[in-house]
């Protein structure tokens, strides 16, 4: 290679290399100090105080609250949105012809603000809202949505859930739309079945594209910030309490930027090693059915 073809690939790559300096480097480098300081975001000086906000982290009760919730919120999350996502995508399959309008009105969520949704949300959810007065006149059943753990939890998995079904089912519609219609041709004429068709034909071809749906769903559950904070703040009694909420309380309410920043170095390891397992076990489970 020649040395103006080495600079033209540099130039080329410049812009990557200059966007992962300024937003990703320099932040992390930034947060790294910050971890071991105290600031309060208004002090102009910084006191060290070494691997304190760390060991202050692993007892907080915040912390620990953050890091089960996130588990939780995946359990219900990734199923519900996975399975939304498959049930648009065959819908949009089925469909003769407009597919792809069908297809950018249930993406359109993805699109809308989270603190807008949030909001229209929480009206409907309210003690006094046509839903709940309905509930309570006609079935006798008062239910405090955002007051309860688990339903807390549960409304901002749906939502969330229903803002990323439309998206998710844009890429396994395209890995609908890659397998060869022959092949479950094929297999009718040789008397497979609907279910032994979906198993053994259907998933082990839709799988890089369901691989990457959970993938990407498993990666969301860590950064759930918007909805909990217009719906619960992260309560009630930290059942919804995410680790982006614990960072946003931390150094905007309590003005402990230092500690924050332990805590999101933290959530960064801990995101890093919980993708990296959970992606090798589903590598695991698609070799061990042939999938992949």
């Amino acid at each position: 290679m020649s040395n103006k073809q080495g600079w033209m690939g540099w130039l080329f790559a410049s812009p990557y290399l200059v966007y992962g300096i300024v937003f990703f480097l320099i932040p992390l480098g930034w947060s790294l100090f910050l971890s071991v300081t105290d600031w309060n975001l208004i002090s102009p000086t910084f006191s060290f105080v070494g691997i304190e906000n760390y060991l202050t982290a692993f007892k907080s009760q915040g912390v620990q609250s953050a890091f089960w919730v996130t588990f939780k919120f995946m359990a219900l999350f990734v199923p519900m949105v996975v399975a939304f996502s498959i049930i648009v995508a065959l819908i949009v399959q089925g469909l003769p012809k407009f597919r792809g309008l069908y297809l950018i009105g249930f993406f359109l969520p993805y699109l809308a603000s989270g603190v807008v949704s949030s909001l229209i949300v929480k009206g409907l959810l309210s003690h006094n809202s046509p839903l709940n007065e309905l509930l309570r006149g006609k079935f006798g059943i008062d239910i405090d949505w955002l007051g309860k753990p688990f339903s807390a939890l549960f409304v901002v998995a749906f939502i969330i859930a229903w803002k990323f079904t439309g998206y998710y089912a844009l890429i396994l519609t395209s890995g609908f739309e890659s397998i060869n219609k022959e092949i479950y041709e094929a297999a009718a004429i040789d008397g497979v079945n609907g279910w032994q068709r979906f198993w053994k034909i259907t998933m082990p071809l839709l799988y890089p594209a369901l691989f990457t749906v959970l993938i990407l769903s498993i990666g969301v559950t860590f950064g759930i910030f918007t909805e909990v904070y217009q719906l619960t703040g992260g309560g009630p009694n930290y059942a919804t309490n995410t680790w982006q909420m614990e960072i946003f309380s931390k150094a905007f309410t309590n003005l402990q930027a230092g500690y924050a920043s332990a805590i999101a170095i933290i959530a960064s390891v801990v995101t890093f090693i919980a993708i990296y397992i959970i992606r090798k076990l589903l590598e695991m489970w698609g070799k061990r059915n042939g999938w992949s």
